[in-house]
């Protein structure tokens, strides 16, 4: 028999067994487009149906791109750019030629211009051993530079295959169905959600009658906050619309909580300015550092919080000493903090296995 993939994640139709992924019932089987029970769920319910890939599973993708002469467009998340780093990327594609698109680009203020934007990540790729073909930003959720992103691909790729990789949440479905939607007359689109790991194999979408262009699995960046957190507070963390920075002088011995999910805390240094760009939905609460174990433990006014933390000593704590420029203190797939104070001394707190990150200030 012929084998059948899902139009909405890639994966292979079955009819055998509910309870793995693929399931389709047999009187669906003879439809022209088949959508599998957790696509079809994911679209009109916003039910999700958990569906792991393992590690090994990425890998092959990835190993199996490196060994196609392609296009590959490594697309990663503005908001969340150290969340959006594979480790190793460039060796297991094989070096093939690679465009990098900073996806939701709508997330940040409209106030920073593009330019200086593109000239933050090339400094950033470059520290990470990647040097793309060309950047490009682009918002698949409000068509941004969808015509520009056409045009790179047409490009570079030279009747070549093209692979879009990144890790999961970074809008590589909804950028690829923008694109569909402004260029084909097809109407099946790829399943998209803000869970994590919603395209579970390749999906091929022909260009011409020798090339394709293949929407990849997210990979699983373990350090983002998305991967730890229930599935009903994602869209507190994750913003769907442009960050609105908040402003804050703290003295030292103050502390900042983000919903119960972070806590930043000023340890020792002169009065410091921070500009926190988070959710808008989530709530930040300010207090004393002497308060600040109390105002957790008490499990009252901290929201969202991850269930199985009882106490702040669950937290794992990163402490920096600020350099004399300024730069973000990034907390992985939850947000970050611009600051510039020479020699202060601060703590965060986060769930364990969150990254946290210094980085050059990006606004």
């Amino acid at each position: 028999m012929e084998e059948i993939r899902c139009y909405g994640c890639g994966v292979v139709i079955q009819s055998n067994d509910e309870k793995k992924i693929g399931y389709v019932p047999k009187n669906a089987l003879n439809k022209e487009k088949i959508l599998c029970r957790r696509c079809f769920k994911l679209k009109n319910y916003h039910e999700l149906q958990e569906a792991k890939l393992t590690d090994d599973d990425f890998l092959n993708i990835l190993n199996q791109i490196g060994e196609d002469n392609c296009l590959v467009v490594y697309l990663i998340d503005i908001f969340d750019f150290n969340g959006s780093m594979i480790q190793g990327l460039v060796r297991h594609i094989n070096h093939n030629d690679m465009i990098v698109i900073g996806n939701k680009r709508d997330i940040l203020p409209k106030s920073i211009k593009d330019h200086k934007i593109i000239m933050w990540i090339n400094r950033q790729l470059k520290k990470e051993g990647i040097k793309p073909l060309d950047v490009l930003l682009t918002s698949g959720k409000k068509n941004y530079h969808l015509d520009e992103l056409m045009d790179l691909i047409d490009k570079y790729r030279k009747g070549r295959n093209v692979y879009v990789v990144g890790v999961t949440n970074v809008g590589k479905s909804s950028l690829i169905n923008a694109l569909l939607k402004s260029y084909c007359d097809d109407e099946s689109f790829i399943t998209t959600s803000e869970f994590p790991g919603t395209t579970l194999n390749l999906i091929e979408i022909p260009l011409d009658e020798n090339s394709s262009l293949f929407d990849t699995p997210g990979i699983i960046n373990r350090h983002q906050i998305a991967h730890i957190i229930d599935k009903d507070d994602l869209k507190t963390v994750l913003p769907q619309s442009e960050l609105n920075p908040v402003n804050y002088q703290l003295n030292d011995k103050q502390s900042l909580y983000f919903g119960g999910l972070a806590r930043f805390d000023f340890i020792k240094g002169k009065k410091i300015s921070l500009t926190c760009y988070f959710n808008k939905k989530l709530k930040v609460h300010r207090t004393k550092l002497e308060n600040a174990d109390d105002l957790y433990n008490r499990h009252y006014t901290l929201k969202p919080e991850i269930k199985n933390l009882k106490t702040i000593e669950d937290f794992k704590t990163y402490q920096f000493t600020l350099p004399n420029y300024k730069v973000d203190i990034v907390i992985s797939g939850l947000g970050f903090i611009t600051m510039k104070n020479e020699k202060a001394i601060i703590e965060v707190k986060v769930p364990q296995g969150v990254g946290v990150f210094i980085r050059d200030a990006l606004i």
